[in-house]
């Protein structure tokens, strides 16, 4: 299984990228949100990827991100979805916009995805929504305008968990509160607003 690549990018299109490893050039198809991170053709970089095999083909798919490989592979997991489709859906939303609509049953943003339809996003909500742990799910309730990395919304869910709550209830309550959200609160101003709702 090949699980990275590390080499020249000697060929950079929307969907597809050539490495050259050691003199063997490698094709690799990849999502718009990997295309972005990339960089210029002729530049050493490492791609992940994830090696697809079936009776009539062997194909690269290939990704920036951990999170990107990861959020893949869950979506190979549903009949139906294959890589063509996976890649597709990761072109068509951020990772981070994908599972927040996932966690939070949004198969209506789901359904902007091409290819994707009303029967397929209803599927893919019903079998990934619970394959995504507490953390994540609490991460999920964040605004999408709040910057990746900012855990303010899952410390203040943990802190209401330690603080004798429930864990569904504790993110209920920061769930509730989310859209109050500013740049300038702390964890201790969320406890507070949740626990004044």
């Amino acid at each position: 299984m090949i699980t990275f690549l590390e080499g020249k990018l000697d060929t950079k299109q929307l969907g597809r990228v050539e490495m050259n490893i050691g003199g063997v050039g490698y094709e690799v198809f990849i999502p718009l949100s990997s295309y972005d991170t990339l960089p210029l053709e002729g530049e050493t970089c490492r791609i992940l990827t994830y090696h697809h095999i079936t009776d009539a083909d062997q194909k690269l798919f290939g990704f920036c991100s951990e999170d990107e490989r990861d959020m893949f592979m869950k979506l190979l997991t549903i009949s139906g979805v294959g890589p063509k489709l996976a890649i597709a859906a990761l072109s068509g939303l951020p990772v981070r916009e994908l599972k927040n609509a996932l966690i939070n049953g949004d198969t209506k943003r789901i359904s902007t995805i091409s290819g994707i339809g009303k029967k397929t996003a209803e599927r893919i909500v019903m079998e990934l929504r619970d394959k995504f742990d507490h953390s994540e799910q609490l991460d999920a309730f964040a605004p999408l305008e709040a910057p990746a990395g900012d855990s303010r919304m899952r410390d203040a869910a943990l802190a209401l968990t330690a603080l004798g709550q429930k864990p569904d209830d504790a993110a209920k309550m920061i769930k509730n509160v989310a859209a109050k959200m500013t740049p300038t609160m702390t964890v201790e101003d969320l406890i507070r607003l949740a626990l004044t709702k």
